[in-house]
């Protein structure tokens, strides 16, 4: 067979659930030049030991919606290609509660599963004792049930799948370890694979898909491409056979960390301890198995297993092309999920690789959510990786934070607001301000493993004690906190660091060209001035927004701008270079906000003489900065974008005006609030048009840019789906998943909420759709009453086409009464 397939468009590496899936859904969308190739049988690595369990319900959208073209794959499309049973068995899946802090999470499930038509109810103790008699429920809190849950055969799967995807044309190799994967360098010097070498052979090949599990890592690098994952042992038991305990739902109990899988007549029992074995410990054959104190089954003799299995740095799947390699494609690091996750994430790697790019937001998989400078990180990757691991089952809350691999990226602000109480966020690897508590300094401290492994465990670590309070799906004891710095913002003055947002320069001959095609709005002005603009991909989803500022040539090197000595367009977009970004928003008392820069800038701040949307290099405290006038929370406000040995001296000179002002520093979770105010929500899902972006977008010009022609043909059908604000007069907190009700039919999910301090109510965003597939005009909006579902209770809810927060951006050009 090698011999005949010399070359192939794709080579899949991995016979197991990814593999097989990714395979059958390439070959769906009608290539046939793919080739699978397995060292083993199907099913032969991490794949043969999964539980095989598949659950419709997970805090996310995206998820829930990966997880339902799941169990349609493998439920019917499979069978009804094929005429194949896959061993799909739908006996339900039942959440176990032991406090109301999990059932809650069980009812925020609840509802996002209304807005997918998800069937699911929350049970009593003694409801729950009628569905699964053998339970003893006197310590149980509550449940949640499932019935269309259910469990998966990994064998019969996986073999269909591979039939479905033979029949279509494709090729799978079995007994076929890779040896080798070969990189040429283009004209560019873009690398970019060539072959796949194995024992039987060479393929020549632009594409390769790396879907081997535990031994992804290896793969990568023979490509020179960093996965990172690591590899541990996921010890579980099969128990003998129990009467009484034929077709039970499958069982999730995860404050005790343990699964239970129905397998015939008895049942496979795994869990999730803080001491996983590694990979590279192969002598330490030790069994953690927690909670099965609370199963009222008599468990008989019990065979352990101890199968490894691959986690990631933050518990999500590692897919996308890789940033080192063209056309190395990864589909591995599933966190025991991937039979669950297999059929979605197949269909859309599928579609990444023969289209470009995934038809879901799919960047919370993307391998490039990773610096490369966390990557190459061994430490990172093996703290975060069992941090991962070892919280698999903790409570998903809003607010929560990794206490593993901190302070890796910071910039120059990080000592001295640490110092005046602020609690950090952590995001792709940076620490960013989240907010400042009134206690004082609460540093992160160095990971202690949770105290496994003999690592001493943190002691008096204030930052973990705080994190901890925040474990609420109520207000956080610190929600007034956040309060006062969007109030002092909104009514005074207030800071931010946002050293976290990204800046690059576009420069050089066809700059003018490249800004044309890629960005939507017209961004030809002159120089000092700033647009705000999309970026989209060719369907017309928003894979960015940012502001695009034209900026003076430099005959010399400067920070603050490129050098250019010829006839060159240069254009900073804002979305890492040297700088860093002091952003002080100076709001709502627009005299003062004017009055506090004027005395650290040497330029006149009016309106006439510096308009919103405009930006200068101007001497700040002695030091050269670039000041911006813009604001991403709705108010006058100015940019200052500093150099980095200027940093603290700026930041302190700012700090010493302000304070007869009343300033005050402020974070992220201030951003959320003061920004949900001017309501944008985007994912590269949203077109401008649906998001209400349309006037970002130079549709009234003939100049062509990159998703143009999507945005037409959406214009011309009319909107099907559209983003709406609603408001809550309740005093209630809603973080997003809550289910959008018109006159009592789900037409859609909150996509994010915040509370807004500034007239005291919820406000939330949610791109709802038409329930019978027809047009959602502004008509369909206002002409109903609607509702939103939190934790089963609905509350009423206004609808907003506009931001009810100064809707004429007015606040922004200093226009205030």
């Amino acid at each position: 067979i090698m011999g005949e397939q010399s070359s192939a468009d794709v080579v899949v590496i991995g016979g197991g659930s990814l593999g097989c899936q990714t395979l059958y859904h390439l070959c769906k969308l009608g290539m046939t030049n793919v080739v699978l190739l397995e060292r083993d049988r199907l099913t032969a690595g991490t794949t043969w030991h999964t539980a095989g369990l598949l659950w419709q319900l997970r805090p996310s959208d995206t998820e829930v919606e990966l997880l339902a073209h799941t169990r349609n794959v493998i439920s019917s499309e499979l069978e009804e290609e094929t005429d194949l049973e896959t061993g799909w068995i739908q006996n339900g899946g039942l959440f176990i509660a032991s406090n109301k802090q999990r059932l809650d999470e069980y009812k925020r499930l609840m509802s996002l599963g209304k807005a997918y038509g998800i069937e699911s109810y929350v049970l009593s103790p003694a409801e729950t004792k009628d569905l699964y008699p053998l339970m003893n429920v006197k310590d149980l809190y509550g449940t949640l049930y499932v019935p269309k849950d259910g469990t998966m055969d990994p064998a019969g799967t996986c073999t269909t799948l591979s039939r479905a995807a033979t029949a279509r044309g494709a090729t799978v190799i079995e007994n076929c370890p890779v040896t080798g994967i070969q990189v040429k360098v283009d004209d560019l010097g873009v690398k970019r694979v060539k072959e796949v070498e194995t024992a039987h052979g060479t393929i020549q090949t632009p594409c390769v898909v790396n879907c081997a599990g535990v031994w992804a890592t290896k793969l990568g690098e023979m490509a020179g491409v960093n996965v990172p994952l690591i590899a541990m042992h996921h010890a579980y038991v099969v128990t003998e056979r129990i009467e009484g305990i034929q077709n039970m739902p499958n069982v999730r109990d995860h404050d005790a960390s343990v699964y239970l899988r129905l397998q015939g007549d008895a049942l496979s029992v795994g869990g999730y301890e803080h001491n996983p074995i590694f990979w590279n410990d192969v002598s330490l054959y030790t069994v953690h198995i927690y909670g099965l104190h609370w199963m009222r089954v008599f468990l008989l003799s019990l065979l352990v297993c101890f199968p490894p299995e691959s986690f990631t740095a933050d518990h999500k799947p590692l897919m996308g092309e890789a940033p080192e390699v063209r056309g190395f494609f990864l589909g591995c690091g599933f966190n025991s999920a991937g039979m669950m996750l297999g059929g979605g994430c197949g269909k859309e790697l599928a579609h990444w690789i023969n289209h470009g790019r995934p038809e879901k937001d799919m960047c919370g998989y993307d391998i490039r959510r990773f610096h490369h400078s966390l990557t190459n990180n061994n430490r990172w990757i093996r703290e975060r990786s069992h941090e991962s691991y070892a919280k698999n089952y903790s409570v998903v809350f809003p607010f929560d934070e990794p206490l593993a691999s901190r302070n890796m990226r910071t910039d120059p602000f990080h000592q001295v607001l640490q110092e005046q109480g602020c609690v950090f966020q952590e995001r792709h690897g940076w620490e960013r301000p989240g907010w400042f508590n009134r206690g004082g300094p609460a540093p992160v401290l160095d990971y202690d493993y949770y105290g496994a492994y003999d690592v001493p465990k943190n002691t008096d670590y204030k930052y973990s004690e705080i994190l901890g309070k925040e474990y609420t799906f109520d207000f956080p004891p610190h929600h007034d906190a956040i309060r006062d710095e969007c109030l002092s913002c909104r009514n005074a003055v207030a800071v931010f660091d946002m050293s976290y947002f990204g800046k690059f320069y576009l420069t050089g001959p066809d700059a003018k060209k490249a800004a044309d095609w890629l960005f939507t709005a017209d961004v030809n002005k002159a120089p000092g001035s700033t647009v705000y603009t999309c970026m989209l991909n060719k369907r017309g989803g928003v894979e960015s927004d940012l502001t695009v500022s034209r900026l003076e040539p430099s005959p010399a090197h400067h920070p603050l701008t490129p050098e250019s000595n010829g006839k060159r367009h240069t254009l900073s977009q804002h979305m890492e270079t040297d700088l860093n970004t002091l952003r002080s928003n100076l709001c709502d008392l627009c005299v003062d906000s004017r009055e506090l820069l004027q005395e650290v800038l040497n330029s006149d701040l009016s309106n006439d003489a510096f308009p919103f949307s405009t930006h200068k290099i101007v001497n700040a405290a002695g030091h050269k900065v670039r000041a911006m006038r813009l604001s991403f929370v709705g108010e006058m406000g100015w940019e200052l974008h500093i150099p980095k040995e200027s940093c603290l001296p700026v930041y302190h000179a700012v700090m010493a005006a302000g304070a007869k002002y009343g300033i005050c520093n402020a974070g992220y979770r201030a951003i959320d609030s003061l920004s949900i105010e001017k309501g944008m929500d985007l994912r590269p899902d949203d077109t401008p048009l649906e998001a209400g972006l349309a006037f970002t977008c130079k549709m009234k010009t003939s100049i062509p840019f990159l998703g143009r022609q999507a945005l037409e043909a959406q214009k011309a059908e009319g909107l099907r789906r559209r983003i709406v604000c609603f408001t809550v007069d309740e005093k209630v907190p809603m973080f997003g998943l809550e289910a959008i009700f018109r006159n009592g039919v789900p037409v859609g999910h909150l996509r994010r909420s915040e509370f807004r301090f500034a007239i005291d109510k919820t406000i939330g965003y949610g791109y709802i759709r038409n329930p019978d597939g027809g047009v959602v005009s502004p008509d369909f909006v206002r002409s109903r009453e609607f509702t939103l579902e939190r934790m089963g209770v609905t509350y009423k809810a206004t609808a907003h086409l506009k931001s009810p927060f100064d809707p004429e951006n007015k606040h922004v050009k200093g226009i205030y009464g």
